[in-house]
């Protein structure tokens, strides 16, 4: 009888094991829009809480919370691609009337009568260079590449406008019903765990104060950056500093760029226009502060909460982002809460909490 139910557990768990196998080769392909709508439900789910007890509807409170999230994306997307598109067309135009007038040969002469070019035409005199011959030759090779890339990848850039798009979509129906419906997958996890109720509660609690922290902290950081950054830019008098101090919190936010998005032109442009004074001093400005954040601040508001050391929460950040693209920086530092609770579990359950009550 024994043996019987033995078999059949091990078929069980067996079958079970290729299941899950197969589901998560199904998921794979959905596995990012999926992490990334469940991030942003849970951001949401306060706020579906006070909408859902004023209307006492779930379903139209996430449509509505759904409705904003896609109008706060969809419409600053527009405007941001209008404006590229209008930018890169002056670009382009200035470029091209730039070439027409003789750009190239205004440069040359200008080089051809500036001491340092000729100090170092002297120097290179014995190699046969010189370099307005080489700027103008490279000059020439670097547009002809550039537009060569730009023909051989307007099919691939397509593609991924799509693929954004499609992503986009899943995420905001995934969104939707995890609004919906996710207390309710929540609730039905929960009971699917096979530990003590303290246990779970340990578990789930730090998952849920882990990911609270770490977007906390990210919010705080972002905004801390964009208020120093755009108080840097009204010192040295960038004109719109108020819109792109805006705009430096909502770079910093991103995993792979952040704010130098929009100080690191900034500062170009105050050296086109001022000269080397005020761009050096927003240089500065802008990687003190933010060394500063990024370093001090940032531990600090994320640590508080996920009870996890410095070193730790560092790990996680730069090993998820490794791992799991942008979405790893939450699900790095989930995972080392996570498994820092699950170490708790085991030393209460079977270590020397244990043997101590016993």
């Amino acid at each position: 009888m024994m043996d019987h139910e033995r078999i059949i557990q091990v078929f069980f768990f067996g079958f079970l094991a290729l299941m899950a196998y197969e589901l998560y080769e199904l998921l794979n392909p959905f596995i990012t829009p999926i992490l990334w709508a469940i991030l942003l439900a849970f951001l949401a789910h306060p706020l579906l809480i006070e909408l859902d007890s004023l209307m006492r509807r779930r379903t139209l409170s996430a449509v509505i919370i759904t409705l904003g999230v896609a109008l706060g994306v969809i419409l600053p997307a527009l405007w941001l691609s209008g404006r590229l598109a209008n930018e890169t067309q002056h670009l382009y135009t200035q470029v091209s009337t730039t070439l027409a007038d003789g750009g190239i040969s205004q440069a040359q002469q200008w080089m051809a009568h500036s001491h340092l070019v000729q100090s170092i035409n002297r120097r290179l005199a014995p190699r046969g260079i010189r370099v307005e011959d080489e700027i103008s030759q490279h000059a020439v090779e670097a547009a002809k590449v550039v537009s060569e890339y730009a023909a051989h990848n307007v099919t691939s850039a397509a593609r991924n406008v799509l693929a954004v798009v499609v992503d986009f979509g899943l995420i905001l129906l995934i969104f939707f019903y995890l609004l919906r419906d996710g207390e309710s997958y929540y609730n039905a996890l929960r009971e699917l765990t096979p530990l003590h109720e303290d246990d779970k509660k340990a578990i789930f609690e730090t998952l849920r104060s882990t990911l609270s922290s770490v977007m906390r902290g990210l919010m705080l950081t972002a905004l801390l950056q964009g208020v120093t950054i755009g108080l840097g830019m009204a010192i040295a008098g960038v004109p719109y500093w108020a819109f792109l101090a805006l705009a430096s919190a909502a770079t910093g936010l991103l995993p792979i760029g952040g704010t130098a998005l929009i100080w690191v032109p900034a500062a170009l442009y105050l050296f086109y226009m001022s000269g080397w004074g005020w761009a050096i001093f927003l240089v500065v400005w802008c990687a003190i502060a933010i060394a500063i954040i990024d370093n001090f601040v940032k531990p600090m508001a994320m640590r508080h909460g996920t009870g996890l050391p410095t070193l730790a929460l560092f790990f996680g950040i730069a090993g998820g982002l490794e791992a799991y693209g942008p979405v790893g920086l939450f699900l790095g530092p989930a995972i080392m809460a996570v498994f820092a609770a699950l170490l708790r579990v085991y030393r209460r359950t079977y270590g020397e909490d244990r043997k101590e009550a016993a």
